[in-house]
């Protein structure tokens, strides 16, 4: 279910009340993250504690919710500072929230990128 290395992902910032549900989180994606729920984009929101997430997409014929709660520990988020509404991660930094690994003692190693070149 979570094996999508081309999805958008963006964390929202603030702490989101886990009582939330399907529409109640689409509203919040429009209104505080500025996003568009039905665009296929992956958002995820997190307790207050920390040891509870939230995944909202638009899944081409409904939303899917995912949900995981952690019986010990925390998630490491990455940090935020100055940004409202949400910021966007990568896959692999998903993959390394839900695994348990804080991204910011993660050393990452130099990889190939193409330019991106404008078309005059």
């Amino acid at each position: 279910m979570l094996n999508h290395p081309g999805a958008r992902i963006f964390l929202c910032v603030e702490a989101t009340d886990m009582r939330k549900s399907f529409d109640s989180l689409a509203m919040l994606v429009r209104d505080q993250m500025g996003g568009d729920p039905l665009s296929g984009t992956w958002f995820v929101f997190h307790s207050k504690r920390r040891d509870r997430l939230k995944i909202l997409y638009w899944d081409g014929d409904g939303y899917a919710l995912w949900h995981k709660r952690l019986e010990a520990g925390t998630f490491e988020l990455p940090v935020a500072n100055g940004v409202s509404g949400s910021v966007e991660i990568p896959a692999g930094d998903l993959a390394l929230i839900l695994g348990g690994i804080d991204i910011a003692s993660a050393r990452r190693r130099r990889r190939f990128k193409l330019k991106k070149y404008a078309v005059v």
